[in-house]
């Protein structure tokens, strides 16, 4: 039987304050038992506040993550901008860690006028960089995840995350389902990707967001939806998660939050997982 975490990205649109704390009550007294802290306009929580909600979340059993500023690209022209995407990286870990989060999120790089090849390269020594940095600052814990991007121009595709993984300690594949099955032109095989990273990784737990995307002039374009849309669908990936005993976050990125969080929830639930 697999270990499933499932939740919102960011705090629920029920909870009756917008705060970290608030949230992770809403998401227990939801049923629920995983949350993404979203730090995707900045870095705006104070250490001191993230060590209370890690207390919080610890105390009600739900597991969090935090999902990186949307404001990084190692892979710039501009080594003001490396710097300060560096930067942005480390203070997301170092709230990470003194929240107990087991992950991180992070759109890491466009390619820019780089071949693909080279914005690889470049990525591997800049974030093997603030690994290296992260550990010597007493970040222990926190897995680096390198996202799965949507968009063509970006750094992440399925095969770029697990090479880059294989390559640097404390790195992971932050799985977002949506945004893969749009980089692979609308198709998505869920049983190979889990049996990947378990096989090529040896993966102890996978992190990975859930939506759905809008398709227009011929493509999935990253521009999320509720799951109602199935673009991807989400009933064949709790399929395959059934069938296997792992351990996976799936954190719901659709716009209805918890609402359609709740709705992955039933659907693993008429597939006789509890949670």
């Amino acid at each position: 039987m697999p270990k499933i975490y499932l939740g919102p990205a960011g705090v629920p649109h029920s909870a009756k304050k917008k705060n970290t704390v608030e949230g992770i009550r809403t998401v227990k007294e939801l049923g629920l038992n995983a949350m993404e802290v979203e730090f995707v306009q900045g870095v705006k929580m104070s250490p001191e506040s993230a060590e209370e909600a890690g207390k919080v979340a610890s105390e009600l059993g739900v597991r969090l993550s935090v999902h990186a500023p949307y404001f990084i690209n190692l892979c710039s022209e501009d080594r003001e901008k490396v710097e300060a995407s560096k930067k942005r990286i480390l203070d997301t870990a170092d709230r990470a860690e003194r929240m107990n989060a087991d992950a991180i999120a992070i759109h890491i790089a466009f390619y820019g006028k780089k071949s693909p090849e080279e914005c690889y390269q470049i990525v591997k020594s800049e974030l093997g960089e603030v690994v290296d940095t992260a550990r010597s600052m007493g970040i222990k814990n926190v897995k680096f995840g390198v996202e799965t991007m949507a968009k063509e121009t970006a750094f992440g595709t399925l095969d770029e995350v697990i090479s880059i993984s294989k390559e640097l300690k404390g790195v992971i594949p932050y799985i977002d389902w949506a945004h893969t099955f749009a980089r692979q032109g609308g198709q998505i095989n869920y049983g190979e990707i889990i049996d990947r990273l378990i096989k090529e990784l040896n993966l102890s737990h996978i992190n990975s967001h859930f939506e759905s995307l809008v398709f227009r002039n011929g493509k999935y374009i990253d521009e999320h939806l509720p799951i109602d849309n199935n673009t991807p669908p989400f009933e064949p990936l709790a399929k395959e998660i059934m069938k296997r005993d792992i351990s996976i976050t799936l954190i719901c990125e659709s716009p209805e939050l918890e609402r359609d969080a709740l709705k992955m929830k039933k659907i693993l639930e008429d597939l006789g997982y509890k949670f």
